[in-house]
């Protein structure tokens, strides 16, 4: 059993910073790519920001550098560091993981998601 486990999110003035976390936890062999996807009601999730087990990062053209996303390996963990937020942020935001679990090919996890709202 693995799970992927939010935590950070809040209220948050325009302007202001939010750190996201996600760590995953249960029968872990190695875990791949990991990223952050965001959802509004109504639309369909998209994709902020991946990064892979050797550092690679992709980000969405929205980002425009005011998001950076970082993991560190030895506690199964990704960060997204959030700055000059925008309410258009407003989201619910998800972790994914690529987890491979001992003696099994690796399997697409996502967490329960966590609320950012940006509002004055």
């Amino acid at each position: 059993q693995v799970q992927l486990v939010e935590s950070g999110g809040g209220l948050v003035q325009p302007g202001g910073s939010l750190r996201l976390s996600c760590a995953a936890s249960g029968s872990i062999f190695s875990i791949n790519a990991m990223g952050w996807y965001r959802q509004v009601p109504g639309k369909q999730r998209e994709l902020v920001a991946t990064i892979t087990r050797g550092g690679s990062t992709n980000y969405a053209d929205f980002v425009k550098g005011r998001l950076t996303i970082s993991r560190d390996n030895a506690k199964n963990t990704v960060y997204l560091q959030m700055n000059s937020l925008k309410p258009d942020d407003t989201a619910v935001y998800y972790c994914n993981a690529w987890i491979q679990a001992p003696g099994s090919r690796q399997y697409s996890y996502w967490g329960q998601g966590t609320q950012v709202t940006v509002s004055s």
